[in-house]
């Protein structure tokens, strides 16, 4: 079975050596794990919209042709997970593939949130209290088709290289899916 490798480690300094870390992991519990950048492109002589609507593409594709999905829902640039990943979650959701997520963040997303009030945000809008640790959307699609999310606070530095909870969540996988 094939895993997309959802989040936003294709931002980091080295996304590849992030990639292959996860293959290993994927391969060690038997899955083929799959990179966004895995299929090479060739964006030299494109506008910037054209190489990013090429990027979304491929992504598609890429994703098309996997088995499920495993989706680094670490916030990122924000109280939030990256939005392209949110974005692929649910594409993977509506196709009725697993979805199964982990986080480097162990705090709930109303805890994440600049508040001015238990109930109010920083512009004054309500915060969602459902003891999940991203938008109810996000963790329900998670739950809904029988994949799991594993969280666990890691040193802020470390948010996206530690790859202690994404290996669980992939062994989770394993069990649910390879048995």
């Amino acid at each position: 079975m094939r895993i997309y490798l959802a989040g936003p480690d294709v931002f980091l300094p080295d996304p590849m050596k992030a990639a292959n870390a996860k293959k290993e992991i994927c391969q060690k519990y038997g899955f083929i794990g799959m990179f966004p950048f895995d299929n090479n492109l060739n964006l030299t002589h494109l506008s910037p919209k054209e190489a990013g609507i090429t990027i979304y593409k491929s992504n598609i594709q890429l994703m098309d042709s996997c088995d499920l999905i495993v989706a680094n829902m670490t916030p990122f640039r924000g109280s939030s997970m990256d939005v392209g990943t949110a974005f692929e979650m649910g594409y993977m959701t509506a196709q009725g593939k697993p979805v199964f997520g982990y986080t480097n963040d162990g705090r709930l997303f109303a805890d994440r949130i600049p508040q001015i009030s238990a109930d109010l945000d920083n512009w004054g809008m309500a915060i969602e209290h459902f003891d999940m640790v991203d938008n109810l959307m996000l963790e329900a699609a998670i739950i809904v088709n029988g994949g799991e999310l594993r969280s666990e606070q890691i040193v802020p530095g470390n948010y996206y290289t530690e790859l202690k909870v994404f290996e669980e969540v992939v062994k989770v996988a394993a069990k649910k899916l390879l048995a």
